[in-house]
């Protein structure tokens, strides 16, 4: 009894209902193609904000890049104004007592 109960709602539903029960084409298409559309929505917003944040890294470690080598260049000025002959002359004198040798003093080894 049951049975023929469900049979008769079904073809009430299907005679009543404004659209078909089985599934068409169409609907899943469609559907599939808006989903589609939200995804690339999406993915598109999270690529926009990882590519800013990217460009922001490397605007800042190029900023950084900037300052170490105007760092090094004045390292290497600094080197260049200690290591000066005249200068490396007086503190060996100053400080260890060096001098140059006089002519008698060298003397020439011969191989």
């Amino acid at each position: 009894m049951s049975m023929e109960r469900i049979e008769r709602w079904v073809s009430t539903l299907r005679t009543e209902w404004p659209f078909k029960l089985r599934l068409r084409a169409w609907p899943i298409v469609i559907s599939l193609l808006f989903l589609t559309c939200i995804v690339s929505g999406l993915a598109i917003v999270i690529i926009t904000h990882m590519t800013r944040v990217q460009y922001a890294q490397l605007q800042q470690l190029e900023q950084e890049k900037n300052q170490l080598q105007t760092e090094w260049g004045q390292l290497l000025l600094e080197e260049g104004a200690w290591s000066t002959p005249a200068r490396i002359e007086q503190i060996s004198t100053e400080r260890l007592d060096m001098r140059i040798p006089d002519v008698h003093d060298v003397e020439v080894i011969r191989p």
